[in-house]
C-alpha cells in the first residue's frame, strides 16, 4: 500500500476529470487522475466509426485549450482522442492509466482520508487521499431495460455501447427503442438504408423553437433541481425536448419519426403490443441510455433515500456531496455535457481547495 497521501485524487480522464485536473493543478493542489481506458479520450475513444465530427452535437473547448477546427469528415473516435492525449501531454496533467477503481471507502487508519482501492495493470493498487473528483461518467453503465421474452430473441440486440455504425444494418428491419438523442439520430442513420420502427414509453416531445442560451439554463436549472433532492439526475435533453437536424431530413421525409407506443414483450422473430399487433424484426437497438458510473462509491453510503447523491444547493457547493463534503462529483447531472463538465471541474476543485484550507 502506498503510504503516500495525496491532496486530492480524480477519477476518470474525459472532459470533466481533465477539466478537474488543469484547475487543480493551477490552484497547486497535489493529485493524480485515474483513467480506467487503456488510452485517452474518457467515451469518446469507444464511438462508432462511422460517428464523424459533422455529426457529433458538440465537444466544449477544455480550459486553456480550443479544439482544433474540424473539416467534418474526421472520425470522432480519433479526433477527439487526439485532442485529449495533446491536453494532457500539454499541461503535464497526471493521469495514470488503464487503472480502474473498484471501491472507495473510509481509510480504516485515519478517519480524515479516503481509501480508493484499484486494480491496474500492475495488479491490485491503493491510494490515499484527503479529498476525490470523481468524474468517472456514464459509459459503462449503459442501461437496458428488462422486457419478457427477451432472452429468447433470435435476432440481434445492442444498445449504444455496441452500435457498429449503419452500414452494420443494411437490409436489416431495424426496431429502435427509445426516447432521446441518441434514437433519433440512430433514426436518421439508418433509415434511408434499411427498413426502421422506432417505440418509446412515452409521446417524444419535440422542440421548434430555437435553443437559445436562456433556454439551456432553464433546462439546466430543472436537472440541478433534482439532484439537490437527491433524486437520480436525468439528463438535460429530456428537458429541453428532442430537435431534428438537417442530415436527419431525409429520414423523417420517409416516416423514421412516426413513434409506435412501447411493445409489450419479446418473441423470438420480433415484438408483440398488448393489443396483440406484432412485427417481425431482425435487430433490437437499444438506445435507452446510461447510468451514472458510481457503484465504486457505494462504501461511503452517499445515495439518499430517494435514489441519488444529493449534490450542494449553492454555485460553489453545486459538485459537492451533501452526505460527504471530501467528494466532488463532476459530470454528474447537470454536469454530464462537454460544456457543463468544464464549469464543474473548476467549481470542484475550489471547494477541493476550500476543504484543504478552511
Amino acid at each position: 500500500m502506498s503510504e503516500q497521501v495525496l491532496d486530492s485524487l480524480v477519477i476518470g480522464a474525459g472532459q470533466a476529470g481533465l477539466s478537474s485536473s488543469f484547475h487543480l493543478r493551477r490552484l497547486g493542489i497535489d493529485h493524480v487522475v485515474l483513467d480506467a481506458n487503456p488510452e485517452p479520450g474518457g467515451a469518446w475513444e469507444h464511438r462508432w466509426d462511422a460517428l464523424v465530427m459533422r455529426d457529433v452535437h458538440g465537444v466544449a473547448d477544455l480550459p486553456d485549450a480550443p479544439l482544433p477546427e474540424a473539416v467534418g469528415d474526421e472520425r470522432a473516435n480519433t479526433f477527439v482522442p487526439a485532442y485529449f492525449a495533446a491536453y494532457e501531454t500539454e499541461h503535464d496533467l497526471p493521469v495514470e492509466r488503464p487503472v480502474v477503481v473498484r471501491h472507495v471507502r473510509q481509510d480504516p487508519d485515519d478517519p480524515a482520508l479516503l481509501r480508493v482501492e484499484a486494480v491496474s495493470a500492475d495488479g491490485d493498487r491503493v491510494w490515499r487521499t484527503r479529498t476525490l473528483v470523481n468524474a468517472s461518467g456514464t459509459w459503462r453503465r449503459p442501461f437496458v431495460p428488462r422486457y419478457p421474452g427477451q432472452e429468447v430473441f433470435a435476432g440481434e440486440q445492442l444498445h449504444t455501447v455496441d452500435y457498429p455504425g449503419p452500414e452494420h444494418f443494411r437490409g436489416k428491419r431495424v426496431l429502435v427503442v427509445g426516447g432521446g438523442a441518441s434514437a433519433v439520430q440512430f433514426l436518421g442513420a439508418l433509415r434511408p438504408i434499411t427498413d426502421t420502427l422506432w417505440v418509446t414509453r412515452r409521446e417524444p416531445i419535440w422542440r421548434e423553437e430555437p435553443f437559445d442560451p436562456e433556454a439551456g439554463r432553464e433546462a439546466v436549472a430543472m436537472v440541478i433541481e433534482r439532484v439537490q433532492q437527491g433524486l437520480p439526475p436525468r439528463s438535460v435533453v429530456s428537458v429541453t425536448g428532442l430537435m431534428l437536424r438537417p442530415q436527419e431530413a431525409e429520414a423523417e421525409r420517409l416516416g423514421a419519426y412516426e413513434r409506435l407506443p412501447m411493445f409489450e414483450r419479446v418473441e423470438p422473430d420480433g415484438v408483440r403490443w398488448a393489443d396483440g399487433s406484432f412485427e417481425a424484426v431482425d435487430v433490437i437497438l437499444w438506445a435507452t441510455g446510461f447510468r451514472p458510473d458510481v457503484e465504486h462509491l457505494a462504501p461511503l453510503r452517499l445515495r439518499s433515500p430517494r435514489g441519488g447523491i444529493q449534490l450542494g444547493s449553492t454555485p460553489g457547493t453545486a459538485t459537492e456531496s451533501v452526505v460527504d463534503p471530501r467528494v466532488q462529483l463532476v459530470g454528474y447531472g447537470p454536469s454530464a455535457s462537454t460544456i457543463g463538465a468544464n464549469r464543474a471541474g473548476r467549481t470542484a476543485a475550489v471547494a477541493v481547495r476550500r476543504h484543504l484550507r478552511p
